[in-house]
């Protein structure tokens, strides 16, 4: 809904952590959904940060780069099925 509320010649940043999702299973994460669906609007981009990006602990780090590299095993499992 906030997304329908931005008045011209606003600016807005919204901000989430899709390794931080922590729906039931079978649940669509909104997020994820928001970025499915306004993937192709102008003026709309989707920045997603790495473990290059984290400025803590560098076993945060490392937990992040776990993630990612879980997602990227995933896509390839489906791309699998697909093929």
């Amino acid at each position: 809904m906030f997304l329908t509320r931005i008045g011209f010649g606003s600016r807005a940043i919204v901000t989430g952590d899709i390794t931080q999702i922590d729906l039931p299973y079978g649940k669509k994460s909104g997020l994820k959904e928001v970025m499915r669906i306004l993937k192709n609007i102008e003026n709309i981009d989707f920045i997603k940060l790495t473990d290059k990006d984290v400025v803590r602990h560098p076993l945060v780090q490392s937990i992040v780069k776990a993630y990612e590299k879980d997602d990227l095993r995933k896509a390839q499992k489906g791309k699998d099925k697909d093929g």
